[in-house]
């Protein structure tokens, strides 16, 4: 008969075959890692109280650790107890298994909310290559670093300065600088008092969604349209409904009798980049009167137009109906996180008395340094350059496509960072996107954005220059 302590080293061993370190956390130190693998073996009782460990070498290299880490890690479980080291008679551990501890953590008790916000998500496909034409890129040339640095740096040195800092709706002389800017080159109607600032539109869609929305209430959307807004509206457990999109923007005839709330792009409607023209843009707003709903008018993309002058805001028309959302994370850069929401003065009102739930204020120091972008004239020059470099990129990439893939068509955008590109009848737009991939470049699908009526793709351009964009279309030509 073996004598305890072999019998223990057995135990300990038998234990070890099948203990593997447990997945890291994010940002987890290895012998933090460790540790919790360890802790977790003795609780779950798969290594006993009173058996001893193996030496320190053997039990490192079970784990796939050095000793150096498991040394540490055994030096903390010592310290809460799990464990007493005993010098040359070894490790034991110390403590009974947990009888208490259940096999796996019960599933976590979400919210409806929180429920209904995960299920309409659009999760990203992921990956990396050679030439990336997913929308999303950032575009490291629509950044004014020069003004953009001086502004923040000026503000950043007088932090007292400025008034109004703990105002909800954002640093008033903010709200002045976009008012102005707003009514000169995007024919709004509006004051500073009818401006929120925001982290981006997203923050806008969600804030409006839950002052605007509920169970029972009706929110349309485009269809296709942005998946980010649908998502924000479905999380409150209203109802939505998709209002058809042809190469004229939005129809009209789509819409229901009654609504709560429409959300619209009609400057560059997303994903299709077409643009509403006048005549839809009157039936909007009667339709808007007759149902008694808001628009949200999202004018994501009107700073870069590259064909022509952008059509005035809708929100001009009927600033009673209209709610104008507007972000400069694209026109400037995503890490500006700069956003706004114009409304009628009884919306504003509500928006800026809930906020304390979620924020007291935006970002401060941003929102100063763009008010100094923004009078500055900087804002302007900056655009005019963007402009020049977009139409250019945008140019090549339809060129490209017209000269290799002939069977893709391409609408002309006239404003924003990619294109709608349709693709030859009975083309299946899953294989279209996998082979592709399979050939080094990433599109993104039409689909996921809404039930779409035919197979299409988006190709951003802004971020790639034109030679790139030619060599991924020639990437492409098996395709065709």
């Amino acid at each position: 008969m073996a004598a305890p302590g072999v019998q223990a080293l057995k135990r300990a061993g038998a234990a070890l075959e099948g203990l593997t370190l447990l997945p890291a956390e994010p940002g987890e130190a290895l012998h933090t890692r460790t540790e919790r693998t360890l802790r977790a073996a003795i609780s779950q009782g798969r290594l006993p109280q009173g058996v001893r460990l193996p030496g320190h070498r053997p039990l490192a290299a079970a784990l796939g650790v050095s000793r150096n880490t498991l040394v540490d890690a055994l030096s903390q479980l010592e310290i809460e107890g799990y464990v007493e080291v005993r010098g040359r008679s070894g490790t034991r551990v110390c403590v009974p298994p947990d009888e208490d501890m259940p096999p796996s953590p019960p599933p976590l008790p979400l919210s409806a909310w929180a429920r209904r916000a995960l299920s309409g998500q659009v999760e990203d496909a992921g990956g990396e290559y050679p030439f990336d034409l997913r929308i999303g890129q950032p575009v490291p040339e629509l950044y004014p670093a020069r003004a953009w640095a001086q502004a923040l740096a000026r503000r950043a040195a007088a932090p007292r300065e400025g008034e109004g800092l703990r105002d909800p709706l954002g640093p008033p002389e903010t709200r002045r600088a976009l008012a102005a800017y707003l009514r000169s080159e995007r024919g709004a109607q509006v004051t500073p008092e009818m401006i929120l600032l925001t982290g981006g539109t997203q923050s806008s869609l969600d804030a409006l969604s839950r002052i605007l929305l509920e169970p029972g209430r009706l929110a349309v959307t485009e269809q296709p349209g942005y998946p980010g807004a649908q998502a924000a509206f479905a999380a409150t457990g209203a109802r939505l409904l998709g209002a058809a999109v042809d190469d004229g923007g939005l129809r009209p005839a789509e819409l229901p009798q009654r609504a709560d709330l429409l959300y619209l792009t009609p400057a560059c409607q997303y994903p299709t980049t077409v643009t509403l023209g006048a005549a839809r843009r009157q039936a909007v707003i009667r339709w808007a009167r007759q149902a008694g709903a808001f628009v949200l008018e999202d004018d994501y993309a009107a700073d870069l137009h590259h064909r022509g002058r952008p059509p005035s805001v809708l929100q001009g028309q009927a600033p009673d109906r209209v709610i104008l959302l507007g972000s400069f994370s694209k026109s400037l850069a995503p890490v500006t996180r700069s956003g706004f929401v114009v409304a009628p003065p009884e919306v504003t009102e509500v928006l800026s008395r809930t906020r304390p739930l979620t924020d007291r204020v935006p970002g401060v120091l941003d929102a100063l340094a763009l008010a100094d972008v923004l009078a500055s004239g900087a804002y302007a020059r900056h655009l005019r350059r963007a402009r020049a470099l977009l139409a250019h990129r945008c140019g090549a990439l339809l060129t490209a496509l017209r000269a290799e893939l002939p069977g893709w068509n391409a609408l002309p955008a006239r404003a924003g960072l990619h294109l709608y590109v349709r693709l030859p009848p009975g083309s299946d737009e899953q294989e279209t996107v996998a082979r592709a991939a399979r050939l080094g470049v990433g599109l993104t699908p039409a689909r996921p954005l809404g039930p779409a009526h035919e197979p299409a793709v988006l190709l951003a351009f802004g971020h790639l220059s034109p030679e790139a964009l030619r060599q991924a279309v020639r990437r492409l030509r098996p395709l065709k």
